[in-house]
């Protein structure tokens, strides 16, 4: 996928936060231990340094979004990082994000901490994040 189309599918996918630019998506991609999977659906960007990994964002079309997408790119993101060495990864995930918090919950994930007021909403009160683990080992 391209980093044009990422921005497109980042933006609507999550139109109350601030939107990353295609050459932003196209750094986190390059930067140090930086991958991305994608589907024809959406994309997840990590990155696997030193034995852990971050997911960084799962992004899919709002239009296609219940079909499993999701669920896919998750497991591609833990895949991809455990071939880079990575034994544990961590995320963060906005309060809000009700899907977002059953797909990790239903895949594993669990509850590490939070950051409050982490995410600013345009016109709203910033919304805190959810820490979550998960070992790969």
């Amino acid at each position: 996928m391209t980093p044009e189309r990422m921005g497109e599918v980042y933006a609507a996918a999550f139109p109350k936060g601030r939107a990353w630019s295609p050459l932003e998506l196209a750094e986190l991609i390059g930067g140090p231990g930086g991958f991305e999977v994608s589907v024809d659906a959406g994309f997840a960007i990590g990155r696997a340094i030193a034995g852990e990994a971050e997911l960084i964002t799962i992004a899919v079309d709002p239009a296609r979004q219940g079909r499993g997408a999701g669920r896919v790119l998750l497991a591609a993101f833990e895949d991809t990082a455990r071939r880079r060495g990575a034994v544990s990864a961590f995320l963060e995930v906005a309060a809000d994000n009700a899907a977002g918090l059953a797909l990790y919950r239903s895949a594993g994930w669990q509850e590490s901490g939070c950051r409050r007021g982490y995410y600013p909403r345009t016109g709203a009160d910033p919304v805190d994040a959810i820490l979550m683990t998960k070992p790969l080992g």
